[in-house]
């Protein structure tokens, strides 16, 4: 049995059907990268599977246990963690306390200190208010607050957007560190190569369709592939 299992799901915004009987095996320790062009449904998707969004039909199970129709606070106890897009940082606490706040209903919440090991420019940052923050600034505390509730499963929704090369190496490297102490990571990014180096495996959707799954090393022998469904 695979950690995360979705199967079939089917999800609508309003009347507008934007998934379509999509299906994906995520393993434990295993990093797999959702891509494809904007719009192809990779944030809905992750949406549906944290209970933001409730899919119409479908199943989704999180280590045996059926999340689909659970409210996201629920399916957070269970060990899964979403660092949405917006990052949604607290912006008038501190790092700190940004932190503290997320680990409060954590069975077995990070110390403060084991973020700060993982991030130093936060450990500088820690008594800085989240509005104060750079957007790399503010990406790390995204992740460190998932982090700090010590996840079965982390759900990342383009980590890199908009960041400047040097922060998105930092951050690469930060969740290569991850992949290496065995967390699973399901990553949505259009930062395609980079997704790729952090990925045991990919799947590619195209207007709410799954229409690619396999290793990184078989979808570059495809070039013509690649460029038509991720335009590199």
């Amino acid at each position: 049995m695979s950690l995360l299992e979705v199967a079939a799901i089917n999800s609508f915004y309003g009347e507008a059907h934007t998934l379509f009987d999509v299906s994906l095996k995520v393993e434990s320790r295993e990093v797999v990268a959702l891509l494809g062009r904007n719009g192809a449904g990779k944030s809905t998707t992750l949406k549906t599977i944290m209970g933001v969004l409730a899919p119409k039909s479908g199943t989704i199970t999180l280590d045996g246990t059926p999340i689909h129709g659970l409210s996201p606070y629920k399916i957070a106890r269970l060990g899964l963690q979403l660092v949405p897009e917006e990052r949604r940082i607290i912006g008038g606490l501190t790092v700190e306390e940004n932190l503290v706040l997320a680990g409060l209903s954590a069975p077995n919440p990070w110390a403060p200190q084991r973020v700060y090991d993982m991030f130093p420019r936060l450990s500088e940052r820690r008594a800085s208010a989240g509005r104060d923050l750079s957007g790399g600034e503010q990406q790390m505390l995204a992740i460190a607050r998932a982090l700090v509730r010590e996840p079965q499963l982390i759900l990342l929704d383009e980590p890199f957007e908009g960041l400047a090369p040097l922060i998105v190496q930092n951050l690469l490297a930060v969740c290569r560190r991850l992949a290496e102490e065995g967390r699973t990571i399901v990553i949505v990014e259009q930062n395609v190569q980079a997704a790729l180096l952090l990925a045991r495996r990919c799947y590619i959707l195209n207007n709410g369709h799954v229409v690619y799954e396999g290793t990184p090393a078989e979808l570059r022998r495809d070039p013509d592939f690649m460029h038509r469904h991720l335009g590199v």
